[in-house]
């Protein structure tokens, strides 16, 4: 475990795994409580892994990829598949290979290898292809239904995306309002549109016909990689869709002039009504429009969107303004007339995204919801970026769209095309993935009856992918009781491969095997206790418990957690039957109760104040977030400022608020500088400034540095909170913490705290409740 108190807890493969060792039986893995789970990033960057210019080696049974693990006999040039134990020959140009010559994948620390293919062989078929990779295409989709301020801070934002464009990106612009307007980029001695009516939904065929782009096509092909011939700069020759997509250096300035001259919505909108905005329309002619490329073009759709969707399919509200976008409440009632229909539409809209391989990604922003929730599965299931703001012209915004297209260290390595593929040992069997992803339907005997988020399969396609994306992987164990699993080999093994283009068109397979091992947990459970990782048990608990707030109606996420947490005390606490003094929990555990009681308290489960599309923004987030980011959504860190100390970590607890002490809360959506009462009246007397106090000065400054280095690094980028004790916007921090001193014990608190006033159980109540439930017999 000592890999477990190492600064990077996933090491070189990036995964990390509720339990690290296993149980023999099906019915002893529902004894443990938390499921058996994987959290992986499958394309995390790592200074230790080996790339090969050649292609992966795979086993001729289960087509599981040649590794470290695989037993090789060098006399008779064979090696035995650790999943199927098939026993296969080596190819002809392996015949070097020796003890003391070994290939890089046989190396026992290369558990992850990156292959890298020559440039024109089809990582599926084997067969040769057209010798330059596509280009990568941008589609941006721009909402015009904005006051002209909003409007002016979206089309800068947007010519800044377009400077920093590689110059062979191609890149497409459609503006909507009440009607689509596809904007003909190649044709520069005018402005040319092509108007789609934004209350008529329109068919992928349709659209083509229109934009002249259907004669003489190819027929596509849904595997997602282009087939050799006939094509140039990325497209069925002769197509014409070269009209509409041109490399930004070409159409940079067309662009610029384009957007200079661009006004917002002219159509008339009576008094006490909204804008009418036909999003859904919008968004299929960009769809039907990528749908020209060739397959195997990587390509994104980047809208910008303003307001709700109020014309057209995807309708999510009726224009008139007394009628109030819908709440949680209104969806639990079954009172969102809209919603079912919109969710329905952007289905279909996701499903041909998914089968031409491209990319949704949504920039939400308006004082009002816009419909995240009802695009959720567009976005998700193409695993597009997200990010709600409150203006076009809020830093959340401005900061994070511009990373999104920035080179260097601080890009976010922005990947297409991506598919996962699992192997598993005999025995295991795959439940489903939550995450950005959508199934590829591919059945065998690794495959579960149940399923959880995207199942029935044994592969998956991730249409984008970046260095941070995490998918979390849910196993079961196959109900055979007699010859139970590890009998003959103590240890199981898990293989993840992805295959994937980054940035320049390269394609890239990413092969990692692990290996955990087997216990009979009928004879003891302190090997099990030991392989125990609270942290990523934590994050699948609630993102399990997310799902389920979404899938099951009538779910109470509180009361599940909460049996579920009473089950495991009770399961791997220590205590004497019916005494609650007695009870203790193995380190392994201890932080796992605190971990459930500030989930219990999070925007994940708590939904009462946050807006529909709020939670479902929360919810993507939380599912395609590594295990350190995800578990600073559940439980935010606290650091403390003082004179007397350096910055050190504090309680999440009310009583960490102090006069002379700044706070920084990181909650992952939103970064909080907290000064207390006495601090803020020396900041606001300007002793700062004055040169005997220095070390004021530096105390202020330090907190703000640590803010900003956060802000940096995190996409997307946190909202930036600086307040004050007593203060109006102090709540983002009261909010957070445990509400140990409340208005009914006010008076046991120390002078310059603060109390919270809230009928809420304190994590101490929580612990003593949990206690007497555990012991119960």
């Amino acid at each position: 475990m000592a890999e477990m108190a190492n600064m990077d807890p996933e090491g070189m493969d990036g995964v990390r795994m509720t339990w690290n060792v296993w149980p023999r039986t099906k019915v002893e893995a529902s004894k443990c409580v938390v499921p058996l789970a994987a959290s992986i990033s499958p394309i995390r960057r790592h200074s230790d892994i080996p790339s090969l210019p050649y292609a992966p080696l795979k086993c001729r049974t289960c087509v599981a990829v040649l590794n470290a693990f695989s037993r090789v006999d060098f006399a008779a040039k064979i090696w035995i598949c650790p999943f199927c134990f098939q026993r296969n020959p080596f190819p002809p140009h392996y015949h070097m290979i020796s003890e003391s010559n070994l290939p890089g994948e046989l190396y026992p620390q290369y558990t992850t290898v990156e292959y890298s293919l020559p440039p024109n062989i089809d990582p599926r078929s084997g067969a040769a292809q057209a010798a330059t990779p596509p280009p990568p295409v941008f589609v941006f989709v721009l909402d015009t239904c904005m006051i002209e301020e909003e409007l002016g801070f979206a089309k800068s934002a947007l010519k800044q995306a377009i400077g920093l464009l590689p110059e062979n990106a191609l890149v497409g612009f459609v503006s909507f309002g009440t009607q689509a307007h596809v904007h003909e980029l190649g044709f520069s001695e005018m402005s040319k549109v092509f108007v789609f009516r934004g209350n008529k939904e329109v068919s992928k065929d349709q659209v083509l016909d229109q934009l002249g782009l259907s004669s003489r096509r190819a027929p596509t092909t849904t595997s997602g990689f282009p087939k050799g011939g006939g094509a140039q700069n990325g497209f069925q020759s002769g197509s014409g869709v070269n009209r509409f997509l041109l490399p930004a250096s070409d159409c940079e300035y067309t662009l610029d002039l384009l957007l200079d001259e661009l006004q917002s919505d002219q159509w008339p909108v009576q008094p006490g009504h909204r804008s009418q905005r036909c999003t859904g329309v919008a968004l299929s002619v960009a769809a039907g429009l990528l749908g020209a490329c060739l397959p195997g073009t990587g390509a994104r759709i980047v809208a910008l969107v303003g307001g709700p969707c109020t014309e057209g399919p995807g309708t999510i509200i009726s224009k008139d303004l007394s009628e109030p976008v819908r709440s949680h409440k209104d969806l639990d009632k079954d009172a969102a007339p809209y919603y079912k229909k919109a969710v329905k539409f952007y289905d279909s809209i996701a499903k041909q995204l998914v089968a031409q391989g491209h990319v949704l990604d949504l920039f939400a922003s308006a004082l009002d919801q816009v419909g995240v929730a009802e695009m959720k599965v567009a976005v998700e299931s193409t695993g597009g970026l997200v990010v709600l703001s409150e203006s076009f012209g809020h830093s959340v915004f401005k900061d994070s769209f511009k990373r999104v297209f920035e080179d260097g260290e601080q890009s976010l390595g922005l990947c297409f095309n991506g598919s996962l593929e699992i192997n598993c040992s005999k025995d295991i069997k795959i439940q489903g993935v939550i995450g950005p992803c959508s199934s590829l339907e591919k059945k065998g005997p690794s495959v579960a009856d149940t399923v959880i988020g995207e199942g029935n399969t044994s592969a998956w396609k991730l249409c984008g992918l970046d260095k941070s994306t995490c998918l979390t992987v849910f196993f079961d164990l196959s109900s055979t009781g007699s010859n139970a699993p590890g009998t003959v080999n103590p240890q199981f093994y898990l293989q993840f491969v992805t295959s994937y283009q980054n940035p320049e068109g390269q394609t890239l397979i990413r092969v990692t095997t692990i290996t955990r091992q087997w216990v009979d947990t009928a004879l003891s459970t302190e090997e099990l206790v030991q392989g125990f990782d609270q942290e990523t048990a934590a994050v699948v608990m609630a993102r399990l418990a997310s799902l389920k707030m979404e899938t099951e109606e009538g779910f109470d996420a509180t009361r599940w957690l909460d049996r579920t947490l009473i089950r495991l005390c009770s399961k791997f606490g220590d205590y004497r039957k019916d005494d609650p003094s007695s009870f203790t929990l193995n380190p392994y555990f201890s932080l796992f109760p605190q971990f459930i009681f500030n989930l219990r308290r999070s925007q994940f489960v708590q939904v009462f104040n946050n807006s529909p599309d709020e939670t479902a923004y929360f919810r993507m987030l939380l599912n395609r977030e590594n295990i350190s980011n995800a578990t600073v959504m559940i439980q935010p860190s606290l650091t403390s400022y003082t004179f007397s100390s350096p910055p050190q970590p504090a309680l999440l607890d009310v009583a960490s608020i102090a006069a002379d002490r700044i706070l920084l809360l990181d909650a992952y959506f939103s970064v909080v500088v907290f000064h207390g009462m006495t601090i803020a009246q020396w900041r606001n007397m300007g002793y700062h400034h004055q040169p005997e106090h220095e070390a004021f000065a530096q105390l202020l400054q330090a907190p703000q540095e640590d803010s900003q280095m956060i802000v940096r690094e995190r996409f997307p980028v946190p909202r930036l909170v600086v307040c004050d004790q007593h203060g109006s916007q102090a709540r983002f921090l009261l909010a957070k913490l445990n509400p140990s001193a409340t208005y009914n014990n006010a008076n046991e608190m120390s002078a310059g705290s603060d109390v919270i006033f809230t009928d809420d159980v304190s994590l101490q109540v929580f612990f003593e409740h949990l206690q007497k439930l555990a012991v119960q017999s």
